[in-house]
């Protein structure tokens, strides 16, 4: 099950619209802009907005989750609203 997290920390439980990979209009959708993909551990990917420091709030349950699993340094953060999920359902 993959989720988004929300920069107000709100998560909502989501799946893919075609049952098995989100596409990239899903994606972009999400994180309202263009994607990047941060590889988080454990066979999961954060999907973040590419310029989201630039256009989008700081994301605190994000940027959390991404250091707990030392996908970002330690002075970084993230912003936006992001999706976490399964490699797998991204194609």
């Amino acid at each position: 099950m993959a989720q988004i997290i929300k920069t107000d920390g709100t998560t909502i439980e989501v799946e893919p619209k075609n049952g098995t990979d989100f596409q990239l209009e899903e994606l972009q959708a999400v994180v309202e802009g263009y994607i990047q993909v941060i590889h988080i551990g454990d066979g999961e990917v954060m999907i973040v907005n590419e310029d989201g420091k630039f256009q989008c709030e700081w994301n605190g349950k994000a940027t959390t989750l991404a250091k707990m699993r030392r996908a970002i340094y330690p002075n970084d953060y993230i912003s936006g609203n992001v999706l976490v999920c399964n490699v797998k359902q991204i194609k």
